[in-house]
């Protein structure tokens, strides 16, 4: 049952002064706990956050043919929008709107390939680029077609073999921006053998705020505490923690006789025993890369008390799968889940503020709440 009811915290104003974290990690307070509490802020991280971020919406793999159509949403449980992913007779992606702009019927349905978008509402039909092609029975509309009879491209980009979508046609961020830190460090990684595993991913429901998971990701300090088995592995003396405009490294350096990269002449690694690299991209996605792939994890929030986390793991090494730091990831999870719901209970305590940071260990943290504070309007 989830534990999205009205409480106490919950109808606590967050007035802007409140989300202020200092630029100074030694001085700094983290957000306080009426932040992740709050039905108010959650309504707004969805249209100023979400509504403006960059997003998973499909493996390419999938669509290697034109005329390959594959309807999806953007953020299932949160923002909903649906999208549709077409490769065109010209062998180019789109991401378009899946909504008719005759009368806001879905257009595409299912899967499949197809010449044109027709949509079965009323028959007006679209190119695969989502330009206007015909509509019967509108002889006589003034100015018809123009613009708006369109269908709405969204703004795309692609990294390897995956696309990524985001609706606000002038992002914060651009996507090179977005997505560089990982192009520096793991380009040189066989991306285009990279399979999804179907019968590996796995979503799980976490009875907690969506940024408290990503706290607890992005700092350092509850390893030994929490995953001192299960990550035993790692090098937690030389794990580290390296910032980005959007978002941040943490370096997974692994114990001799484990599996890690070989990594190529020139790169900037080169030397160290990297057994993983944890990318988080602001806001919701995490890259985890180890020897055998890349797990791709999204974080969805299902409300402001309820997380939604798809694990949906990209193999190029079976052979790997089974060993070092990325052999045991849901029980990984288990441990991380376990110590999110507990704070996300204690955040509704009357006696809790805020907190304060560690600048060896919780500079992720830091980070994001640097960058959650302003996208709400700080």
């Amino acid at each position: 049952m989830s534990n999205d009811r009205p409480s106490r915290a919950s109808r606590l104003p967050v007035a802007a002064a409140v989300l202020h974290v200092g630029v100074d990690v030694r001085k700094a307070e983290t957000l306080p706990g009426a932040f992740y509490h709050s039905d108010a802020v959650y309504e707004d991280q969805r249209e100023r956050l979400f509504a403006r971020a960059w997003h998973f919406a499909a493996d390419l793999n999938r669509l290697k043919a034109p005329g390959h159509v594959l309807p999806a949403e953007l953020l299932p449980g949160c923002l909903d929008e649906p999208v549709v992913v077409t490769r065109d007779r010209k062998d180019v992606v789109h991401c378009l709107s899946n909504v008719c702009t005759h009368r806001g019927a879905i257009v595409v349905e299912g899967e499949g390939h197809v010449n044109s978008l027709k949509c079965r509402y009323h028959g007006r039909r679209f190119d695969l680029d989502g330009s206007f092609r015909s509509m019967p029975e509108f002889e006589g509309v003034a100015g018809f077609p123009g613009p708006g009879d369109d269908l709405p491209a969204l703004a795309t980009g692609r990294w390897g073999p995956f696309l990524f979508a985001n609706l606000d046609r002038e992002p914060p961020c651009p996507f090179d921006e977005w997505i560089a830190p990982v192009r520096k460090r793991c380009d040189w990684m066989p991306l285009g053998e990279a399979r999804f595993d179907a019968a590996g991913a796995r979503e799980y429901l976490i009875e907690a705020n969506w940024a408290l998971y990503c706290d607890n990701y992005l700092e350092e300090f509850h390893i030994p505490y929490v995953h001192g088995a299960s990550l035993a592995g790692l090098d937690y003396d030389a794990y580290r923690t390296e910032r980005f405009p959007w978002g941040s490294l943490q370096f997974g350096i692994g114990k001799e006789g484990d599996p890690a990269f070989d990594l190529p002449a020139g790169h900037p690694d080169k030397g160290e025993r990297m057994a993983a690299y944890y990318f988080w991209l602001f806001p919701n996605l995490m890259l985890n890369f180890y020897p055998w792939g890349v797990s791709m994890n999204v974080v969805t929030p299902l409300g402001r008390s309820r997380t939604r986390v798809a694990f949906l793991p990209f193999v190029w090494d079976e052979r790997l799968r089974s060993r070092g730091v990325g052999a045991d990831l849901h029980r990984v999870e288990m441990e991380d889940e376990e110590v999110v719901e507990s704070q996300h209970r204690g955040l509704a305590s009357r006696l809790y503020g805020r907190g304060r940071f560690s600048p060896r260990r919780e500079v992720g943290t830091h980070h994001f709440h640097r960058l959650l504070a302003n996208a709400m309007g700080e």
